[in-house]
């Protein structure tokens, strides 16, 4: 079979090698895996893309992800602020305003209505800030302040990243879930429309657990020309295992395994194989079927 020129290679083995090849098999490619496996895999993944002079950016909750090579570094930490303020962002062009209004939107809960006002504050030049925002006296002031706490001021405060081509983004040393699900919006938001670049995300179903980290999946799984997306993750929850793609098994619980072949429609049999340590199932369909490769895994 012939791939292209932005296939990986999986596994090794006699006979013909297995590739993850986002132009055939999809551009979002899931990876169950438990333990250090994950972030192993997304390591693997982004230095496959560096070596064709793809940006990665990758979004990392276990803390412990290599810096080197990364042009910015975002750390988020509990009351330490980022500069990921998406209304700042858009009054110095990084962001549309639109798509600022829309994530102080899915962070606050403003309905509709209150967040055209906010959009029309904010192309007025009454707003330039989620604080001047909740600080303002706009009816969806009412409605932010509700949620809004020192945490929040504190991680909108600082200069704005610089967004380089290589972009890490450190969301291990926060306990607020709900900060790390801003920052990985945020950030996605600005990255969504980037091409020959490769997004990372461990751990996703963490992220994908608050409001705001579930508005940001779609943006980075949406089909692109020329990126790749992989999401990396211990838990098989179903708004990660049935996005559209193929998955990438490495070793876990046997009955995680199960769920993630039950899901990917694998049928009993032969074409399920427990996988162990440094070995991987690479589970993927065609028109006509439901493929499975087994071997061990080039991490």
């Amino acid at each position: 079979m012939k791939y292209s020129r932005i296939a990986v290679r999986l596994f090794e083995r006699e006979g013909e090698d297995t590739f993850y090849d986002p132009v055939y098999h999809g551009r979002t490619l899931k990876v169950f895996g438990m333990d250090e496996w994950p972030g192993k895999a997304l390591k693997y993944f982004a230095d496959r893309y560096r070596e064709i002079d793809y940006g990665a950016v990758i979004f990392d909750t276990e803390g412990d992800f290599p810096e080197e090579g990364f042009d910015t570094i975002i750390r988020v930490k509990d009351g330490q602020g980022t500069g990921l303020d998406p209304i700042a962002l858009a009054d110095k062009g990084i962001l549309d305003g639109y798509t600022a209004a829309t994530i102080v939107q899915t962070v606050y809960g403003l309905d509709r209505t209150l967040t055209e006002r906010l959009y029309a504050d904010f192309l007025a030049g009454k707003v330039k800030s989620v604080p001047e925002a909740m600080k303002s006296d706009g009816k969806y002031a009412e409605v932010i302040r509700e949620s809004y706490t020192h945490l929040d001021e504190a991680f909108y405060s600082g200069k704005p990243p610089e967004f380089g081509k290589n972009i890490l983004v450190e969301l291990g040393e926060t306990y607020s879930i709900t900060l790390a699900g801003i920052a990985f919006l945020v950030v996605s938001a600005v990255v969504r429309h980037r091409r020959n670049t490769m997004i990372g995300i461990n751990d996703a179903a963490v992220l994908a657990y608050t409001t705001a980290g579930g508005a940001a999946i779609p943006l980075i799984t949406r089909p692109m020309r020329a990126r790749v997306t992989v999401l990396a993750t211990q838990y098989a929850i179903d708004s990660i295992m049935n996005l559209a793609g193929p998955s990438l098994v490495l070793y876990h619980d046997p009955d995680i395994q199960s769920v993630i072949y039950e899901t990917n429609g694998v049928p009993l049999g032969p074409m399920r194989k427990h996988v162990h340590k440094g070995e991987a199932a690479f589970i993927y369909r065609t028109p006509e079927t439901i493929n499975v490769e087994w071997g061990e895994f080039l991490h």
